[in-house]
């Protein structure tokens, strides 16, 4: 279902929308719809970064002495 809104953007906005919306065959509507929806998963993406981030900063996430020098052996027998 659609809702119908009324938005006021800069002009320079408005003619790349219709740049987009014309190069695209999509209305600007479409245009604006996926505008919006990329914005809100890219911020999504940066939240959820920013959460890892925090946690990391919390627990130590260094790499396992032991675990180092089986992937050194490893590496050695592979070359």
């Amino acid at each position: 279902m659609n809702a119908r809104t009324a938005i006021s953007v800069p002009q320079d906005v408005l003619k790349l929308s219709e740049r987009l919306a014309k190069k695209l065959k999509l209305s600007r509507s479409a245009v604006f719809a996926r505008a919006v929806k990329r914005l809100g998963e890219e911020y999504d993406e940066q939240e959820f970064i920013a959460r890892v981030n925090a946690v990391c900063a919390e627990v130590d996430t260094s790499v396992d002495p032991l675990m180092k020098t089986y992937q050194r052996e490893r590496l050695r027998k592979n070359e």
